[in-house]
């Protein structure tokens, strides 16, 4: 499948999903549960909002952090802030039941989501672009003996 999100495009929504990440528990009314549905969200958020300060693209500030990195990085915290209600156990109520517990299970799943979605198809990402080879083929430039 080809990319369809633009870099630019993925710089200022990074920095937006950055801050909603991190604000979510405030945001959407879960705060006072605590733990990991807590603590998660803040420390992916800050995570994410270092990353995209340090990417190497246009809307980075210090240019150090290669965008494939990101990428891979975008789907491995997004698919473990996607799964965490279910790992952690708070997406379930107290008699075991599956379901939508004080606003914790839904956001984190499409913040989530959004993440993997965001570092999946966006242009240059490792997952749907092919690798650019940067050395020659045995790291010889030329076959002449001279």
């Amino acid at each position: 499948m080809k990319p369809f999100i633009s870099t630019s495009f993925y710089g200022v929504m990074n920095y937006l999903l950055s801050f909603t990440i991190m604000t979510s528990p405030w945001l959407f009314g879960f705060s006072q549960i605590g733990g990991c549905s807590l603590l998660l969200p803040i420390f992916f958020g800050w995570l994410q909002f270092v990353m995209a300060v340090f990417s190497n693209n246009s809307h980075g500030f210090i240019k150090v952090f290669p965008m494939e990195m990101h990428f891979f990085l975008d789907v491995i915290i997004g698919s473990f802030l996607l799964a965490s209600p279910f790992v952690f156990g708070f997406a379930y109520d107290k008699e075991g039941v599956f379901g939508h517990v004080d606003g914790v299970f839904l956001p984190q799943v499409i913040l989530g989501g959004l993440l993997c979605i965001m570092g999946i198809f966006t242009t240059k990402s490792p997952f749907t672009t092919k690798p650019e080879h940067r050395q020659p083929e045995g790291l010889l430039w030329s076959t002449d003996s001279e």
